[in-house]
């Protein structure tokens, strides 16, 4: 979509639901826009890909008024599995075009199920808050929880905000650090745990996009932790052996683009995404056209 003054006014209006990341998003278009307005600008929107689910599957089970003024969910990540979705048809057309979950696993962390290149269930909703414990952000969370400590602990909704976006999650957890990294390398028992955490999540996760997909013929690990580190994919793909899946150890510690064994059921694959150049081709693609 081509920005203007509209379009960014529009954006601005749901900044409440990604608090972390747009208005760092918006702030760079508005000094580019005052500096040159006639340079073209694209917003190239997350949640676009995971559009073409049915409601029954993202709503959520509250009274319909509310699915209309736009409380449902929305998946994100959606650049990251929609360049994903395209270099494994690129690198494993048969697994491709099968049923396939992905794992972003960085700082943010989110799986997705994909059919033939489709997303039809992702972990996240109707914010980046839900799904998989990430490096700040809680995952999933019983909304009582929030109730409360609003109502019993006397936190204010701004503080609720700031613990779930700033200091929840892996941060939280292990009282050490955000960075995955640092937890391997961590004495602390407090850094384990939070591994354990996060490892049993993910397995969770998996098991539920299973049942959503019918199956699964590949899994993908993708973003800053799933390419980079082995320890954390051993853990999960060993969460994944219920399903047929068996990891080539050799493989994945020396970083493969395939990391399961011949006997494997499930193929187990490293993908680097590329969300900038996804970026990139739909930008390019819109100015392009004759009507842009």
């Amino acid at each position: 979509m081509l920005i203007d003054t509209t379009v960014l006014d529009r954006l601005a209006s749901y900044q409440d639901l990604a608090p972390l990341h747009q208005p760092n998003n918006l702030a760079p278009i508005r000094l580019a826009m005052e500096i040159n307005p006639d340079v073209p600008q694209v917003a190239c929107f997350d949640t676009a890909f995971h559009r073409g689910h049915p409601e029954h599957a993202d709503c959520y089970a509250l009274p319909r008024a509310f699915y209309d003024q736009g409380v449902r969910r929305y998946g994100f990540h959606g650049l990251s599995y929609e360049y994903v979705a395209e270099r494994l048809g690129e690198i494993a057309p048969d697994a491709a075009r099968g049923k396939v979950i992905v794992a972003h696993l960085g700082s943010g962390a989110s799986m997705c199920a994909l059919r033939d290149g489709q997303s039809i269930e992702s972990t996240m909703g109707f914010t980046a808050l839900d799904g998989l414990p990430m490096g700040t952000r809680p995952g999933q969370l019983d909304p009582g929880v929030v109730l409360y400590l609003i109502s019993e602990k006397g936190m204010s909704a701004e503080a609720v905000s700031d613990l779930l976006y700033h200091d929840a999650g892996l941060k939280g957890l292990s009282g050490v650090s955000n960075d995955m990294r640092e937890l391997l390398e961590s004495n602390d028992k407090r850094a384990s745990f939070a591994i354990d955490h996060f490892v049993h999540r993910c397995s969770l996760s998996a098991g539920m996009l299973a049942a959503a997909l019918g199956g699964v013929d590949a899994f993908v690990f993708t973003a800053g932790v799933g390419e980079n580190s082995a320890p954390i994919r051993a853990r999960i793909a060993e969460g994944l052996a219920w399903l047929g899946a068996e990891l080539d150890l050799a493989a994945n510690e020396a970083g493969a683009a395939l990391i399961s064994t011949a006997a494997s059921r499930v193929a187990l694959h490293v993908v680097p995404t590329d969300e900038e150049l996804m970026i990139a081709r739909h930008t390019l693609a819109l100015i392009s056209a004759p009507n842009a």
